[in-house]
């Protein structure tokens, strides 16, 4: 079993249902456990103006492989809506693989560690609450040390009377 952390992420459509809905899909998918679950917070969007978004991040443990999760991830995304035109724009789902144990990999259809994630605040603070002391294997630092750095400006923790 390898230790990953995903992103998740949504703007379109009912964000909230969507991201728990993805979420309880990737645990019913047999050889992923899901470890732990950050909690759920809003974001300013990163690029063109567009909704803001919701925004979280899992721990799991795996029995496959990074490009075999990658497929799982993309699969989920196209279950709820997603469509792929052009980078940084309103999407109904993202998910995202972070970290895949220490790996670094870097290959045309998948780069891990993510290659923007120790500038996202909507990814570090997220993934600093359930998983501090993992070990950016790029960087060197700790997760809870990158979000340290990072401007967190725009991500507000999703409260319950926040959801119209």
């Amino acid at each position: 079993m390898a230790k990953c952390a995903i992103a998740l992420g949504s703007n379109l459509g009912n964000s909230l249902n969507t991201v728990e809905n993805a979420l309880k899909e990737l645990a019913n998918i047999p050889g992923i456990d899901l470890i732990a679950t950050s909690s759920w917070y809003q974001t300013s969007p990163v690029g063109p103006p567009q909704p803001d978004y919701i925004n979280g991040c899992v721990v799991l443990e795996i029995e496959q492989k990074p490009e075999e999760l990658l497929t799982i991830l993309q699969a989920i995304e196209l279950q709820f809506g997603r469509v792929r035109k052009e980078k940084w724009v309103a999407r109904t789902l993202d998910l995202d693989i972070l970290l895949y144990d220490d790996l670094v990999i870097d290959t045309p259809k998948l780069t891990i560690p993510h290659p923007h994630m120790i500038e996202r605040a909507f990814v570090l603070v997220p993934l600093a609450e359930i998983a501090p002391n993992w070990i950016e294997p790029v960087s060197k630092k700790a997760i809870a040390q990158l979000a340290k750095e990072v401007d967190c400006t725009g991500v507000r923790l999703l409260n319950q009377h926040d959801i119209s």
